[in-house]
């Protein structure tokens, strides 16, 4: 496994070793012991898989500690674009984005840890989506800001008529008004 730092401190892109022959191919999508070997270590406690249409933005989404949650991702079928947007306060890159492309093609996962939002934007007919969590579901720490806000001015890879977005998500904060403790 190779592990890409991105331009934001802790933000990670994890490249697997992947063994391809006339069958098809084999890779270990997890393994705890090669983490710790990069130094990191997660106990991650849940798995979750979103399935959405060409278009789809969800996010962006994060949870306040102290039920903040770690994050790994990766695309079983699809392809998206996948940006975290740096919420440490202290941080010199507060406020600012990174984005990957994630696919069922490139088999590349990103690591976003406690203290970023989290979202992504469909870039294919569908795409599935699986990542852990190192802390479950908490509905009353739940929080996120607008996906289009104008001081993030993020580039999701879309037209604008293009975008389908939750009323849930239509409905979060700006930026500013965002409520976060990291």
């Amino acid at each position: 496994m190779d592990v890409i730092k991105t331009s934001i401190s802790d933000l990670l892109i994890l490249k697997l070793k992947i063994f391809e022959d006339s069958r098809g191919y084999f890779f270990e999508s997890y393994n705890k012991s090669r983490l710790s070997e990069h130094g990191l270590f997660f106990d991650f406690v849940q798995d979750n898989e979103s399935k959405s249409d060409f278009g789809v933005v969800r996010g962006l989404h994060y949870q306040l500690a102290p039920h903040a949650q770690t994050k790994l991702l990766r695309v079983v079928e699809g392809k998206i674009w996948d940006v975290a947007v740096d919420l440490r306060c202290e941080s010199p890159t507060f406020g600012k984005y990174f984005g990957v492309e994630l696919s069922a093609e490139n088999k590349l996962q990103f690591l976003v840890p406690k203290g970023f939002a989290h979202g992504f934007s469909v870039l294919s007919k569908a795409a599935v989506v699986q990542y852990k969590c190192d802390n479950v579901y908490s509905k009353s720490d739940e929080r996120g800001f607008k996906f289009d806000d104008k001081f993030l001015n993020i580039d999701w890879k879309l037209e604008k008529k293009d975008i389908l977005i939750s009323d849930k998500d239509r409905e979060l904060p700006t930026f500013e008004l965002a409520e976060y403790n990291f």
